[in-house]
């Protein structure tokens, strides 16, 4: 019989979890995480448990992973955000070389070894202009939907350079540039290419090389990925289960654990 094993991420805003029999995944679930990590991760795995049709006593592990990872009281053992990212990328991309992580609150880029082992990483983790939470404090300012910035930006006519970091300064250089009556589709696109700049800082840093993947929720952003993908002249790497990387990764640590 297989070895149930249950993953979460505990996310500063979603909780992410799966559960894997063997290396099969039988369930994945999400919610907010609001401001107790520890419901949401019951959440999860109650959730998880339901869509798998599995009891509770048929679990054999559960491994925490994320920011929250250390308040998750059901969790057997905990892995980093790092480690979970690289053998989780790993899983959906065997050829992975390089993953940028994108979450709510930061970004990392990590470079993986040949054998899928963190070589070299770097966090962003000061300010959140690389990250989800600033596409969304963006979206708010151009007032259209976070899920519609990547198809606003794909239709952009031209080039305009953002450059604030700060989300207070983001947000009032949107709202000048609104004023300049500058389209929509153009300054959503200069928001991405500001953002997909910074995240090449980090990979100056730790090196950039081929088979990029990119993990966390703003994977679903397709002219995010396009401008990241003209930044550095290479196909970028998305799975479809992009939200749930790092919780898989948590539930493969199990087996090498």
């Amino acid at each position: 019989m297989q070895k149930i094993k249950i993953g979460i991420d505990s996310g500063s805003q979603n909780t992410k979890g799966v559960l894997l029999s063997g290396d099969k995944l039988l369930a994945k679930a999400k919610v907010a995480t609001k401001f107790d990590a520890h419901k949401a991760s019951d959440r999860v795995y109650k959730s998880l448990l339901t869509d798998a049709g599995i009891d509770s006593d048929e679990v054999d592990i559960i491994v925490a992973t994320g920011t929250g990872r250390n308040i998750i009281k059901m969790a057997n053992t905990v892995v980093n955000q790092v480690n979970s990212a690289a053998m989780g990328s790993r899983f959906v991309n065997q050829n992975a070389n390089l993953v940028i992580d994108m979450g709510a609150e930061s970004t990392r880029v990590i470079r993986l070894t040949e054998d899928g082992k963190v070589k070299k990483y770097e966090t962003n983790d000061k300010c959140a202009s690389g990250s989800g939470t600033f596409i969304e404090a963006m979206a708010r300012a151009l007032q259209i939907k976070t899920e519609e910035i990547g198809d606003y930006s794909l239709r952009h006519k031209k080039e305009i350079v953002t450059n604030a970091q700060c989300v207070v300064f983001a947000e009032s250089e949107v709202i000048s540039l609104i004023h300049q009556q500058e389209s929509r589709e153009d300054i959503a696109h200069g928001i991405l290419v500001g953002i997909c700049n910074r995240v090449n800082s980090l990979i100056r840093r730790t090196g950039l090389t081929d088979n990029v993947t990119m993990i966390g929720g703003p994977g679903h952003n397709k002219g995010l990925v396009k401008c990241m993908e003209k930044l550095i002249s290479q196909d970028v790497f998305v799975s479809e289960d992009t939200d749930y990387i790092s919780a898989i990764g948590a539930a493969l640590y199990a087996t090498d654990s």
